[in-house]
């Protein structure tokens, strides 16, 4: 294998063949890279480990970052069909990312990214990369090195980010143990979007708590690793930072 980077070129011209609602509709890449600017992540397949767990995920996560540094697409290719896409992005819940299905590997081919996984029963698929494209000339891009099996090292969101906005923050991640009517989880839900933080939140038991945290009250509130408590020292935290 010899992946070519196409930094400077302009990007392939090819028709996706998508299926919107009982609908189908050709999206050109005219339509989706002309006078815009897009990050395109492309991947091996639709529903697959790391492709779910973690590619697709964390462009997500980060796509408000992403879209605050200009960004007004964020794409993601695979060599599967528009039904596969349509499915995997509803069971990811990633709103913010355009699918585009390459059904007949087209647009990846173009790309020269197009390699063979028969041994996988897989067929032709695409190499994992991501890229940066301005008004359908691709400015940067990050190749998954050359090596056996399916590499994510450089292709992923953070990395993107972290091209985009070399001095920048990447969005804390907060983790906040509830439960159901607590008076003061709602408290530190709206400190929390009052900060503009996104959160997860996981129902909790009182061993969960405990194991977690020596407490038994919540809501019990983590940030990046970090513990930091019920609610008042959560707002404490903020008043120091």
């Amino acid at each position: 294998m010899s992946f070519e980077n196409r930094e400077g070129q302009r990007v392939p011209e090819v028709t996706f063949r998508t299926r919107q609602g009982n609908e189908w509709k050709d999206v050109t890449t005219k339509e989706i890279f002309a006078g815009k600017k897009v990050v395109v992540f492309s991947l091996p397949g639709a529903f697959t480990p790391t492709c779910s767990s973690s590619h697709v995920p964390r462009f997500e996560e980060l796509s408000q970052a992403l879209k605050a540094k200009g960004v007004d697409t964020i794409a993601c290719v695979s060599v599967n069909d528009t039904f596969v896409m349509n499915e995997w992005a509803k069971d990811q819940n990633a709103a913010s990312v355009q699918f585009l299905p390459d059904g007949n590997g087209e647009f990846t081919e173009k790309m020269g990214l197009l390699v063979d996984k028969q041994n996988l029963g897989f067929g032709k698929r695409s190499w994992r990369y991501s890229m940066y494209v301005e008004d359908g000339t691709i400015k940067k891009m990050f190749i998954e090195p050359e090596k056996e099996g399916d590499p994510f090292e450089v292709s992923d969101a953070d990395t993107m980010l972290k091209y985009l906005d070399p001095h920048g923050k990447t969005p804390s991640d907060v983790l906040m143990f509830t439960k159901p009517g607590c008076g003061f989880c709602e408290k530190a839900r709206k400190l929390l979007d009052s900060k503009g933080m996104k959160y997860e939140e996981v129902p909790s038991s009182n061993r969960k708590l405990r194991a977690v945290s020596g407490k038994s009250t919540t809501p019990q509130v983590f940030i990046d690793g970090k513990y930091i408590g019920g609610s008042d020292d959560l707002e404490k935290f903020f008043a120091a930072r």
